[in-house]
């Protein structure tokens, strides 16, 4: 008996182009939801202005996300994500910190988002603020741990708490966040380049000039 000749598939199967549809539609919801709370706020935007936006029901949209609550988590998370995504925890702190400037510029929308829902949820109470305050002590020990290694290497001064010196820095990027949106020709890569620069001074001051300079 001759052996069957199998015909090869190229085309999605049925169920592959659905998963690929829904997660489609998806990532419109998620867009979508971005755009209207950095303009409207959590509180003044509605799931069904933003179903009504991304082209699908309310019944649609609450079928990907549980709720307005899990809507929103999920648009922090990939602010999160893109932040996880350009940070290098392991590397030069000055340097990560000079490269916050192209953060925003690359995703003025997502920072905008954020700032106004941070403004929202800084009652104990409101639905994000565990969620905001997480991320925020994250940051802080994030800038901390790698003034921590400079100090471990010798590069940057034993006598400066690196805790403290990160809350300056953590305010020092929300109050330019803020500032920049509110007044976008604000030259936000010099005010980091010079911001950074005085950092540096600051951890660096007394120490020894040969140990600075070495990698």
């Amino acid at each position: 008996m001759a052996a069957k000749k199998w015909k090869l598939v190229t085309e999605p199967r049925p169920y592959e182009a659905l998963l690929a549809k829904g997660e489609e539609r998806r990532q419109r919801i998620l867009e979508v939801a971005q755009r209207l709370l950095a303009r409207n706020g959590w509180r003044a935007t509605t799931v069904a202005q933003i179903a009504a936006e991304a082209g699908v029901t309310p019944a649609g949209l609450l079928h990907h996300f549980e709720s307005k609550a899990q809507l929103l988590h999920a648009v922090l998370a990939l602010r999160d994500a893109d932040d996880d995504e350009h940070a290098d925890r392991q590397g030069d702190i000055i340097e990560q910190l000079e490269n916050v400037a192209a953060r925003f510029e690359r995703s003025p929308e997502r920072v905008r988002m954020f700032t106004v829902l941070q403004a929202e949820n800084l009652e104990p109470e409101a639905p994000l603020h565990d969620r905001l305050l997480f991320r925020y002590h994250a940051s802080v020990e994030t800038v901390a741990e790698g003034i921590r290694r400079g100090q471990r290497d010798g590069r940057f001064r034993s006598d400066l708490d690196a805790a403290e010196k990160a809350v300056e820095v953590i305010a020092f990027i929300n109050g330019m966040e803020t500032s920049w949106l509110l007044d976008p020709s604000i030259p936000l890569v010099t005010v980091f380049r010079e911001y950074v620069r005085s950092l540096e001074r600051d951890l660096t001051r007394d120490v020894a000039p040969s140990v600075i300079a070495s990698p």
